[in-house]
């Protein structure tokens, strides 16, 4: 792993051109033509062991490959685990707050020798990758799970998964990459290079990413038009991996960004790019996750809003704010924005937060996500000042279909 960079830095004084996380190059850990028709050979004639991965996982580790999660170069062996959990960096001193781990039950794990290179399937049981094992270990999941996430409550969907699907041990070691999945939207399907490629082509120096895993609406419009008066260019950034089953899908999602952007915004100043990762809902540690990703996208701010990938009641509504206050600037590298809830207030006549509306709140218009879905499943529009009609309408059509 790199060690963090020794100079300290302003935010003010972060480089346009900004550096990977972590200071070193991005990661890339795809795999050449030659050894890949090598690894396919070994895992058809049986002679390597095999782990089959979930789609969480498969998503894990195109993500290391391709360098967003720059800069690990596989997954996580227990020095980095262990301080991830404990400290929220990296056994080099890096940043990083969520643990990317691969497990298996104990069984499995004492059919595998150190050092051996193994077979990464598919769920379907398809090579897409390998894995050189350095370690294999135990580890507390409640643990984690109370650091990570911030309760062992099985409602949280983040420790669901960590309770009941991952196995009892852990395997540690490099990857490769040997096929990557068909993406949901290959219009929009740009890993790292590609969106530094475009950043560059445009001549962006300054670059404001919007993390979303809901529809976009008057109250996101507002925050990326507050941060566009001070950037460049705005990435539009949704997830488009895994999200809990009552997040709307990722399609309809997709639509209302086109509608945003083909109506309301300067389209000469926005791109819009699909992240396939998995939420986690680890509201505050996420936070720091997404923007660490960003850097290594190529931007140079990221916004935070209200209740940052959080879920249920876990976390406080401004927690994923206050954590950045836990690392320097230029151990993050990437400057957050930090945005207050924002309303249409009828008195000011347009949008607004606390910070800027003097009115109580009886002239701001609010609506909760029950009665958002009970318009919409009745083919009413919601008020204007909440959405965009033409957002509207896409949601619309997908709750009634």
């Amino acid at each position: 792993m790199t060690t963090p960079p020794t100079n300290t830095l302003t935010y003010d004084e972060i480089t346009p051109q900004i550096s990977p996380h972590g200071g070193g190059p991005l990661v890339d850990r795809r795999i050449g033509d030659d050894t890949r028709s090598e690894l396919e050979a070994r895992h058809r004639h049986g002679e390597l062991p095999s782990i089959q991965l979930n789609s969480r996982e498969v998503s894990d580790l195109e993500l290391i490959a391709n360098g967003a999660f720059t800069p690990l170069t596989g997954f996580m062996a227990r020095s980095d685990y262990t301080r991830v959990v404990d400290e929220g960096r990296l056994a080099s001193g890096v940043p990083w707050t969520i643990p990317i781990t691969l497990s298996t039950t104990a069984e499995r794990a004492r059919e595998l020798k150190i050092g051996r290179t193994v077979a990464l399937l598919s769920p379907a049981g398809e090579l897409v990758g390998s894995l050189v094992l350095e370690e294999v270990y135990e580890y507390d999941r409640a643990r984690e799970a109370l650091a990570v996430f911030g309760t062992d409550d099985k409602a949280h969907p983040a420790v669901a998964y960590l309770m009941g699907e991952m196995g009892d041990r852990l395997l540690g070691g490099q990857i490769r990459l040997v096929k990557e999945t068909p993406p949901p939207f290959p219009a929009y399907h740009l890993p790292p290079r590609a969106t530094r490629s475009l950043f560059h082509e445009r001549g962006w120096q300054r670059i404001v990413a919007f993390q979303t895993r809901n529809p976009i609406h008057r109250a996101h419009e507002f925050i990326i038009k507050c941060a566009l008066e001070i950037v460049d260019g705005l990435l539009i950034h949704p997830i488009v991996g895994f999200t809990k089953g009552d997040d709307v899908p990722a399609d309809v999602r997709v639509k209302c960004y086109e509608a945003m952007i083909e109506h309301y915004i300067p389209r000469n100043r926005v791109a819009l790019a699909s992240l396939p990762a998995a939420m986690r809902y680890a509201g505050p540690k996420e936070a720091i996750f997404h923007a660490i990703m960003r850097r290594n996208y190529g931007c140079t701010h990221f916004i935070v809003g209200r209740d940052h990938a959080g879920v249920g009641n876990y976390y406080g509504t401004y927690d994923a704010q206050k954590i950045f206050d836990q690392y320097t600037p230029d151990e993050i590298g990437i400057v957050p924005l930090r945005f207050e809830h924002s309303f249409y207030c009828k008195r000011c006549d347009g949008m607004a937060t606390a910070k800027t509306c003097p009115h109580d709140k009886t002239q701001h218009v609010f609506l909760s996500g029950t009665k958002v879905r009970e318009l919409l499943g009745e083919g009413t529009r919601p008020p204007v000042e909440f959405s965009r009609p033409e957002v509207a309408d896409i949601l619309i059509a997908a709750y009634r279909s």
